[in-house]
């Protein structure tokens, strides 16, 4: 019988640990150790000689002991270009401290480490590099082109994506954090990687809208024509309709922005309609909701409290369906002249999970510079960011076996 002995220690997703392992010939291979909630140890094999690895090779039995936390894991998902760091940036705000690439490592590491999370781009478990999609003639939204099993099998000893180079870089090792936060295009494409996921987050982004924003982005600071622009959109829709949005149907909160209705016709993409469509009945997470709980409320708060130029500011509530299940819908038209005067807006809204009164406002206020500060998108991320907040509080509560109040960050 071949004896493994454990060489180092890391962590997964799905398992607080994973360990190298040598077996009889002295080749050493990666091995995945996976543990129930009951145990913090199990065999790696079982009646069949030991876990088939890639390769086809196998490994014995062992046993090692672990006393990490699982990390409480979100997904983001969404297109290129969709405010998917900006929100990250607010989310880890939330927390307290920046979030930075991981120290004394690549330098074009994707991942970002703040005191409590780690978010991980899943840019990076791309199979196929950018000429290699190329020589294969698919794009990095085909879930060809992307290693699912390395996703869910090896989310901390990872590799890294190069956006500058096109080519894969080797792989950095990322410590276990409190929250894990995986944001890309597939969070939610694969059932094993979606299973791991304690909360779900899709940011949805019209046509219209995003080819707006690729309008005033790739022509204003990238020089690119306004025939290119659409050939490029045009060139992605196939995939992003196939394996991106169809995901959204199993997030725990939408993001959408949308045309402001507030101006006929308009489509410049510079006043935006933002609605936060929150599911019901997910466990930890109570959606917000405006005056009165499961009402209809249609509500214009321009006046004495609330500066409102043209176009004016329109707010909105209340249940509806969505994929079939049942969700609660807040909804935003129109952007805020001076951020301050939120806290209006905000002490009309309940279920918000603050700390303190004010804390939104405060939180927009303090990253007032990013993109979506004055409208629907920043004031819905700070939202999300906050309920997430909570929802980590009471998981880490619950495991622990005592009061919520007991397990604040």
């Amino acid at each position: 019988m071949a004896i493994c002995s454990a060489h180092t220690t890391t962590t997964s997703l799905h398992s607080p640990c994973t360990t190298t392992v040598s077996n009889a010939a002295g080749f050493r291979q990666r091995q995945v150790i996976f543990f129930t909630s009951s145990s913090n140890r199990r065999s790696c094999g079982g009646g069949g000689g030991g876990r088939r690895h890639h390769g086809g090779a196998r490994t014995s039995c062992f046993q090692v002991s672990c006393s990490v936390d699982k990390p409480v894991v979100i997904g983001l998902a969404a297109d290129s270009g969709c405010g998917k760091s900006t929100f990250m940036r607010r989310l880890t705000s939330v927390f307290g401290g920046a979030a930075v690439p991981p120290k004394g490592g690549n330098p074009d590491s994707n991942t970002l480490i703040s005191d409590t999370t780690t978010v991980i781009c899943l840019d990076d478990y791309h199979s196929l590099d950018r000429n290699g999609r190329k020589e294969y003639g698919v794009t990095a939204l085909d879930p060809r082109a992307n290693n699912f099993d390395l996703m869910y099998e090896q989310a901390v000893e990872k590799p890294i994506y190069n956006h500058v180079t096109g080519l894969l870089d080797p792989p950095e090792l990322i410590t276990p954090p409190k929250i894990f936060v995986i944001e890309g295009l597939h969070p939610m494409f694969d059932q094993r990687v979606r299973d791991l996921l304690d909360f779900s987050i899709y940011l949805d982004i019209s046509d219209e809208v995003k080819f707006a924003w690729k309008i005033q982005r790739d022509m204003a600071e990238r020089g690119h024509s306004l025939e290119s622009i659409q050939a490029s959109i045009e060139a992605r829709k196939p995939d992003f309709d196939a394996y991106i949005d169809p995901q959204k149907q199993y997030a725990d909160a939408v993001i959408e922005v949308l045309p402001t209705q507030l101006i006929p016709g308009d489509n410049e993409g510079k006043v935006l309609r933002v609605k936060l469509i929150m599911k019901e009945g997910v466990k930890f997470f109570n959606p917000v909701y405006l005056f009165d709980e499961g009402s209809s409320i249609s509500w214009v708060p321009c006046g004495r409290k609330l500066t409102c130029s043209y176009p004016g500011i329109k707010f909105a509530y209340g249940p509806d369906t969505y994929f079939g299940k049942e969700v609660s819908v807040l909804e935003m038209d129109g952007q805020f002249d001076k951020l301050d005067e939120l806290i209006y807006v905000e002490s009309h809204l309940s279920n918000l999970s603050t700390k303190f009164y004010g804390e939104v406002t405060q939180q927009m206020l303090k990253h007032a510079d990013f993109p979506g500060s004055n409208n629907g998108t920043g004031l819905f991320q700070t939202i999300i960011g906050l309920k997430i907040r909570d929802l980590y509080e009471q998981i880490v509560a619950e495991r622990a076996g005592v009061p919520a109040e007991a397990a604040k960050v």
